[in-house]
């Protein structure tokens, strides 16, 4: 790719993504979707596609720059030019052929104009890139003595910084300007310093000033907000007195960036400057919604012309304004409008201009200068005047609400507008949603903006107040939302409060709240769940993989392969079908809340689990659904009690997350919208089980568990100082874990995709495992060891140690498979036990079975009342039979057949109408197959 690939580049992409149709002389691109209101509105210049707009401008007027769509195409200059640099001969290459394409095609500027002000050079990250490292050209400015430089290859892998100044290099109190406006002493080569302009632009950019110095002004760059050019000011004053001639100051127009901070310093270096004698005007540049435009994105766009530039001016002098009604008359000389809404001071009022007030005040006004007493007055003057008398400024409220944007859950069809609601207090505004039936009235609204901002009154009417919001409301942006936290498959990205990661990038909220990726605006709606993530590298402890060995040995690193895995269970379930569940059981004392809550802690949360026995279903559904690729830890859910003398285990059916290992929904629930829609989300997350006891359920649950048993044999001395180590550890100092995990996405889905089936085929090979989905469920974990050493270090002993242990856990579980259900055991063991016990029986024989109704020696047909009483009898204990007859149909040693009514062998009576015969009573009974080495 070289410089001449990009305009046909972004012109094929403008017409494949948005269906531009171009027009018949050929100069233009017309008919494009519009993504601001969906018309086929959209335009573009055919030879110089570079800004898109719409021309629908009261309804909508969106515009967008080519490197705003189209990212991609604009974030490796070097790889542009190198091509075409390459095949030249060695002494025609230009060392600037980088920087020179990133400044006209990126920055749009005239390198005629600024040829010589700048070099291309080099700079080095040795954290950037994930800590791999990463390098970049830059353009690099002299600036007083010191230099700055913009990154223009990836920026986005050195994170937030974008630029780049020298070490140890001051240019406080100085600015970078063009040639013509450097007003330091004279040098030798240069004995007359240029005459300063009649007006001179302040902006923090150097790329600022060069776009305003394409259009005539006299501009210099700050290099930031906060930076006062004392020295340059007093070197202007200097230069006037070395003039020996009338050579006018020139009026200082501070424009700054439109930001919070822009617009303070504004106000400082304004007061600072007319206190220092200056005469000094502001300028600003009203920030579309959800955009930040600086002046050389106006450039770009053509909007640096004489009216656009008055706009600028208009909206700095709102900014300086001395009071609200100075603000108001401003507003409405350039408006017209006689009735509006403004804020000052963090307050907001309602200006209404008297017509009728007006008119006279203006009569007697000219009528007093007609008849003398009166000094004369421009026309301009006695307007002024005539308005201060005949207009009203209302306070309408101690503060200012204003909306943000409109955010919808689409599944349960509720919708909020989001408000920022400022004070003229210290401190940052708050945010919160107004329902749309809290917008409607004065009254409502007042309510809602009392109870999101303490002391916050809005005392105006409800038709000031939808006159407010028609204006604000008015094409406003559209969020999308998610109500959980963690992974959106939808949008690719992982939501984590603070921060999303989007293709390995570490993305943080804006100051709305919300996510920009590329076209996409997303935000969780989740809110009771906080993760505590740091992004800062330097304060990540790299020890506690040693403690973590250590304390836990193979077993502490299977659970940490899990819990990786879980970050990205969605896209593992899309491919393979399927994400097993891990179970951790062991003695008290044994570790396992030590462990789960420092795996937690390297996901930025201060947590363990939650007991499901304890919640109802629908608490549990909540809990299932409030996050997606991060696990959920179901812990004590095999508690016991003790009743009449039989064990009884609270209730909680394992079967309920059957259908979770393959990510299907858990439970479905109503919606209430007057119709018939369901809410049944998909399963997005894992499922860990911590308790005492193994878990006792059906077979098709049991195939879907890893599991491990923690003991305390083995604990040393040494293993209880890690232990202690693990505790120890604060969340900021482990929780850089998760991003750096979800930066290495990609390479961990394409192991997982591509050592999956081998792994699962030589698990299959083992002794003691042959079932393919015990054998697919250990070898996603054995996979998830091998991305691990991506991220950690782990030498071949320790990782042949973690394999040999999850090949013991396959074996395991198809042992616990192959078996009954404990309380099948125990049942059979009791019934052997009674059915053969000599006894006397009202209703049988002294001797033979006792509970085996059966005629057929291949059954077995047991009344379980009669088990119960005849245990009982003999003071035998049985399970509760409620929770019996739950695992009874999973017998495997006497397999299941069915519960019906027999015709009893021990119940005999004599029937006379049958000749005296011996008949059978007919017993209601629970039928199994009998072991052939049973037949007695």
């Amino acid at each position: 790719m070289h410089n001449d690939d990009l305009l046909p580049q972004i012109s094929q992409r403008l017409q494949d993504d948005y269906a531009f149709k171009p027009t018949q002389d050929g100069k233009h691109l017309r008919k494009g979707t519009c993504p601001g209101c969906g018309k086929r509105s959209l335009w573009t210049y055919a030879a110089s596609p570079w800004v898109v707009r719409c021309e629908r401008l009261n309804n909508c007027g969106y515009e967008a720059h080519a490197k705003e769509l189209y990212a991609d195409l604009f974030e490796s200059w070097s790889e542009r030019t190198r091509v075409i640099e390459e095949a030249k001969p060695p002494e025609q290459r230009n060392p600037n052929a980088a920087a020179d394409a990133y400044l006209t095609q990126h920055r749009g500027f005239d390198l005629a104009r600024i040829r010589g002000l700048y070099a291309q050079e080099h700079y080095f990250d040795q954290r950037a890139d994930r800590g791999r490292g990463a390098g970049t050209a830059t353009v690099r400015f002299a600036v007083a003595g010191t230099w700055w430089e913009r990154l223009i290859d990836k920026p986005a892998r050195f994170g937030k910084k974008k630029a780049n100044f020298k070490y140890g290099g001051s240019y406080a109190g100085h600015w970078w300007a063009m040639p013509e406006l450097s007003f330091a002493a004279p040098r030798p080569d240069q004995p007359d310093a240029p005459t300063p302009p009649t007006e001179l632009w302040l902006v923090e950019g150097i790329f600022d000033a060069i776009a305003l110095a394409h259009h005539g002004l006299a501009a210099v760059a700050l290099m930031s907000c906060n930076n006062y050019p004392a020295a340059e000011l007093q070197a202007i004053r200097e230069q006037i007195q070395r003039e020996g001639k009338q050579v006018k100051e020139p009026v200082l127009v501070f424009a700054l960036d439109g930001d919070k901070a822009g617009r303070e310093y504004t106000l400082r270096h304004v007061k600072k400057a007319r206190d220092d004698g200056w005469v000094a005007r502001a300028a600003q540049i009203v920030q579309p919604r959800g955009q930040k435009l600086d002046w050389n994105d106006l450039h770009q766009r053509g909007k640096l012309e004489e009216k656009d530039r008055e706009e600028y001016l208009y909206q700095g002098a709102l900014l300086l304004a001395d009071s609200a009604q100075d603000k108001a008359l401003l507003i409405y000389n350039r408006t017209n409008r006689t009735e509006f809404e403004l804020e000052f001071s963090n307050r907001l009022y309602w200006f209404k201009l008297d017509l009728a007030a007006y008119s006279k005040a203006k009569d007697q006004i000219e009528k007093g200068i007609s008849d003398g007493p009166t000094p004369y007055m421009t026309e301009t003057e006695i307007r002024d005047k005539a308005l201060e008398a005949s207009t009203v400024l209302q306070p309408i409220a101690n503060c200012v609400p204003k909306a943000l944007y409109y955010q919808r859950n689409e599944i349960t069809q509720e919708a909020w507008y989001y408000f920022s609601i400022s004070n003229p207090h210290d401190g940052p505004a708050i945010k919160g949603t107004f329902t749309a039936g809290q917008l409607t009235t004065a009254s409502e609204f007042k309510k809602q903006l009392l109870h999101l901002a303490p002391g916050a009154i809005y005392s105006g009417s409800s038709g000031q107040l939808e006159r407010m919001l028609l204006r604000q409301l008015d094409n406003i942006k559209v969020v999308q939302t998610v109500d959980y936290i963690g992974y959106s498959a939808a949008h690719k990205t992982y939501l984590l409060g603070n921060y999303a990661v989007h293709g390995g990038q570490v993305l943080e909220a804006n100051s709305e709240d919300y996510f920009e990726i590329g076209k996409l605006s997303i935000k969780s709606l989740q809110k009771s769940i906080a993760l505590q993530i740091s992004t800062d590298r330097e304060t990540q402890d790299k020890t506690w993989p040693v403690h973590l060995w250590n304390a836990f040995g193979p077993q502490g690193y299977v659970a940490l392969a899990y819990w990786i895995g879980s970050l990205f269970a969605e896209q593992i379930r899309a491919e393979q079908m399927s994400f097993p569940f891990l179970e951790i059981v062991g003695e008290p004392g044994s570790g396992k809340t030590t462990l789960i809550q420092f795996l937690w802690k390297l996901f930025g949360r201060d947590y363990e689990g939650f007991d499901p026995s304890k919640s109802t279903a629908a608490g549990r559904m909540r809990t299932f659904t409030q996050v997606s690729n991060l696990p959920i830890v179901l812990i004590e859910s095999d508690r016991e009690t003790k009743t009449g003398g039989s064990s009884h285990v609270k209730s909680f059916d394992w079967d309920e997350l059957k259908d979770a290992y393959n990510g299907r929904n858990v439970r479905t629930t109503g919606v209430r919208t007057g119709g018939n829609e369901t809410y049944d989300p998909p399963f997005r997350a894992s499922i860990v089980i911590s308790q005492n006891n193994q878990v006792q359920a059906s077979q098709a649950i049991m195939e879907r568990i890893c599991h491990m048993t923690f003991t305390t044999k083995g604990h040393t001395p040494q293993t209880f100082d890690s232990a202690k180590k693990l505790e120890g550890y604060e969340i900021p100092n482990l929780s850089g874990f998760l991003l750096a995990c979800l930066r290495l996405e990609d390479k961990v889905l394409e192991t997982l995709n591509k050592e999956t089936d081998k792994a699962t085929a030589w698990l299959l090979q083992q002794d003691g495992v042959h079932k393919p989905r015990i054998a697919k469920n250990h070898a996603q974990l054995l996979v998830m060891v091998n991305a691990m050493r991506e991220l950690m270090r782990m030498d071949e002993p320790q990782y042949l140690a973690v394999r040999a242990q999850i090949v013991a856990m396959a074996r395991e579980r198809q042992a616990s498979i192959s078996a009954d259900h404990p309380l099948v055991q125990e049942f059979w063991e009791s019934f052997d036990y009674l059915n053969w016990l000599p006894a006397a029986g009202a209703m049988g024989p002294k001797e033979g079975p006792h509970l085996n109704h059966s005629r057929d020696p291949d059954l077995i047909a047991v009344n379980l009342n009669e088990f119960v009483e005849r245990a009982a009898m003999h003071r035998q204990q049985v399970p509760v039979l409620s929770e019996l007859k739950k695992v009874l149909r999973t017998s495997k040693t006497r397999r299941f057949v069915d519960v019906k009514t027999v015709n009893s062998a021990i119940r005999i009576k004599k029937d006379e109408a049958a000749g005296g015969l011996d008949v059978g009573r007919t017993v209601h009974c629970w039928v199994f197959e009998a072991p052939q080495r049973n037949h007695r």
